[in-house]
Formats: structure tokens, C-alpha cells, sequence
């Protein structure tokens, strides 16, 4: 069980190296939902996330012996950079693992950290692999592993969140915290320090729907394992989750909600528009889950934890794609036209004036009746397809949509 006198001495700890961040009250989510949104805005720390607080206690807290050893990490993201600002601040010699997918925004800035003591090692495509090659450096150079979230220092010290949000509402309650779960130790922190301050404030946990561990493991009363993962909202997407911080869920009873990574594309693209932020995925994971809330929170106080803001423009077109996808304004089809001077002009009565053609690609087939074409329709409205569809059919225009293939998505974005 945490105490609340450790969570206290550990804002201490690092009270000039990690500043407090803000709580902002969003004035568009709160009239948008009827609701006081207030969002507490870890994106604005040190490196951009909140898994800073628990790396710099748990290193900090080594004895001045294991500090003279390498230390060793395996990372998805984020967890490298606040490792390293860490054995920066503190002087130590340190190697991270990293998978090969690892966007190279995030590559760059980890290696602007103290780049004189790193070893980098990006190698293989998950996490997990990334872990067992920095489980098995950590016993070649006896150097000291730091776990990203299976520790009870990490879960511990991302409990001075709430701290921070407690010194502000002290006399009064929020109903509910809202944040991303990832491998679970800042929804379990956030879950133990409420206990400790004998607060009735609802703690509700979000997953993408294509990693949805803690979801699935607490469904089956085991921390399991997913066998295939979507992972794209990357700080957030893992196949397993802590075992530490699976038990302390469960024993919570964890209402676990789940955001569909398309519809998280355009809560990115809302923040982008509406608010000029630029978010990462798993920033506005717990955001989006308000769209699933709306009717619980009216009223409300709440807040959600703003995880991260590490962002990698080139990521932006698939953001875009996936946006549309979700909202039904942009379709995929191949299409089999009649190989005949006028093909195309019939076509295009198919389409009304707030349809267009994002992308065509044709190639003459010889000695063919019939050939497939790419095409890319945008539209206003969504119920804008069911005219065009109807409208081919009519025509005799054969066509498959291949919008939800993922494997023709991934190949043309």
C-alpha cells in the first residue's frame, strides 16, 4: 500500500528537476460535454511525458555503488528519453534497446540526452523482444536494469500527479480521473494514492481497441498476453501488461473503457484544429474516451491525464487517412472499368458536387474488355456513398471497397 508521507518526499525528491506541471481547465471539452474538464498537462514536463517522475526516483534511489554500473533499459518510446535526461542529471553511463519501429523523431531526441555515455540498440519490431536483448546485457555487463512500469518505485512516484492535482482541489472532490493504462503503472499510482488520501474520486482506464491487454486480462481474472496488437497509439499499445500493476487493477475492479485507433486520429486532429496542440496517440487516448463518457460526466468535475506530447510529423498523412476512414468521408475502392474512350466521363456522373477523387490510378490493359482502377473518394457527408454505390451499380461498374484492408491501407499510406 502507498504512503502518502513517500509521495510527499518524493516531490521533494525532485521538486527543481521535474517542475509541477499544469492543470488546465479546457473550456471547449467542458462546454462540449457539460462537464468541468480540467486536463492535467504531463506533455508540458521535462521530456514531454509523465514517466520522467518514476525513472528519476527509481534511479535516484540506487546506492552510490550501483550507480558506478551501466544502467539498462528497453524502451517502446518514451521511456528511453527519461531514462537518459536522468543519467544525465545524475551522471551515469547507460544502453536502451528499442525496437526497429521506433519513430526516428523520438530516436533523435533520445540520443540529444547525454549521447557521450549512450549505447543504442535498435533491434527487432516489439518491445518485448526489445526487452529480452536488454534483459540479457543487463547479466553480460552485471549492469542494472530499469524496468519502464513492473516496479513498485515506478508505480509509486507517478502518484505525485495526483499529489499535484490534490494540491489544487483540496477541499474539493473530483468524480473522476481519467487516463491512458499502456503496461498500467500510472493508472495503478493514480489507484493507490487515491486509497491513500480516502478519496471516493472514480478512476477509469483507457486502451486502444487494438491493444486492449488490461481489458482482455481482466476479463479472464489473469494478466495474459495478446497475441497480435495494433501499434499505433505506440506509448500505449503492449501485449502485456505489469504484473504489479495488473493486481492492483483488479483488486480495484478497473472499469477499462477501449478508444478505436481511428476515431483517436481525429481527437488528434480536433486538438490540432481546434486548440493548435499537437498531441501524440496515446495523449489523446484518454481524451477520446470522453466521447464514450458523455452522458456520466454531465456535471461532472473531472480530469484526464495528459500523458504525452511526443509527436512524429511524418506521421501526420496516416493520422489524416485514418480520420477519414473513421468518419466515413473517404473510401477506397478498386474498380473494374469497361476499357472504352467514354468509361471515365460515365463514371464521374457517379459523383455529386461534394464528391471528389483523391487519387486515380489507371493502366490501359491490352487486349481486355475490362480493367481494375484505384480510386480514392472524399466526400461532405458519409451518406454521399450510398449514392455513388448505387449510382455504379446502375452503371454495371463491378468494384470492391477495400476502405477496412488493412493490408492494401498500410501498402497505399
Amino acid at each position: 500500500m502507498i504512503q502518502l508521507e513517500d509521495i510527499i518526499q518524493a516531490k521533494k525528491n525532485f521538486w527543481d528537476f521535474i517542475p509541477t506541471t499544469p492543470l488546465e481547465k479546457s473550456e471547449r471539452l467542458s462546454k462540449k460535454y457539460e462537464a468541468e474538464i480540467y486536463l492535467k498537462r504531463e506533455d508540458l514536463n521535462t521530456v514531454r511525458s509523465y514517466k520522467i517522475r518514476g525513472a528519476f526516483n527509481l534511479i535516484n534511489s540506487l546506492s552510490e555503488e550501483e550507480k558506478k554500473a551501466w544502467i539498462v533499459c528497453a524502451s517502446a518510446w518514451n521511456h528511453a528519453q527519461w531514462v537518459a535526461i536522468t543519467c544525465k542529471e545524475l551522471k551515469i553511463k547507460w544502453a536502451i534497446f528499442m525496437p526497429l519501429t521506433t519513430p526516428e523523431q523520438k530516436v533523435y531526441k533520445t540520443k540529444q540526452f547525454w549521447w557521450e555515455y549512450v549505447e543504442i540498440f535498435l533491434i527487432w519490431d516489439t518491445f518485448d523482444e526489445a526487452s529480452k536483448e536488454a534483459r540479457k546485457y543487463e547479466k553480460e555487463r552485471n549492469a542494472i536494469f530499469v524496468h519502464p512500469f513492473d516496479d513498485e518505485r515506478i508505480i509509486n512516484w507517478q502518484a505525485t500527479i495526483w499529489l499535484e492535482i490534490y494540491e489544487k482541489f483540496q477541499k474539493e472532490n473530483i468524480d473522476y480521473i481519467i487516463c491512458p493504462i499502456g503496461w498500467g503503472w500510472l493508472v495503478s499510482g493514480i489507484i493507490e494514492i487515491t486509497k491513500a488520501l480516502g478519496k471516493n474520486t472514480k478512476i477509469i482506464g483507457v486502451e486502444p481497441f487494438g491493444a486492449a491487454s488490461m481489458k482482455n486480462s481482466l476479463s479472464l481474472w489473469e494478466n495474459t498476453i495478446l497475441e497480435k496488437i495494433d501499434i499505433f497509439v505506440d506509448g500505449a499499445s503492449v501485449k502485456r501488461v505489469g504484473d504489479k500493476g495488473y493486481e492492483i487493477c483488479k483488486a480495484y475492479n478497473l472499469e477499462v473503457l477501449t478508444s478505436h485507433e481511428n476515431r483517436v486520429c481525429s481527437t488528434i486532429l480536433e486538438y490540432l484544429r481546434e486548440d493548435g496542440i499537437v498531441i501524440e496517440p496515446a495523449w489523446a487516448l484518454a481524451s477520446d474516451a470522453l466521447k464514450d463518457l458523455k452522458e456520466i460526466i454531465k456535471g461532472k468535475k473531472v480530469v484526464v491525464i495528459v500523458s504525452g506530447g511526443n509527436f512524429d510529423f511524418e506521421r501526420l498523412p496516416e493520422v489524416k487517412e485514418r480520420s477519414m476512414k473513421f468518419e466515413w468521408k473517404k473510401r477506397y475502392f478498386i474498380i473494374s472499368f469497361p476499357q472504352r474512350p467514354w468509361a471515365l466521363k460515365e463514371f464521374l456522373w457517379c459523383l455529386g458536387t461534394d464528391d471528389d477523387i483523391a487519387r486515380f490510378e489507371y493502366m490501359k490493359k491490352s487486349n481486355k474488355e475490362r480493367a481494375p482502377v484505384l480510386i480514392w473518394i472524399e466526400t461532405e457527408k458519409k451518406e454521399n456513398f450510398e449514392t455513388i454505390e448505387n449510382k455504379m451499380k446502375e452503371l454495371w461498374f463491378k468494384y470492391e471497397d477495400i476502405t477496412n484492408n488493412e493490408i492494401y491501407f498500410d501498402l497505399l499510406i
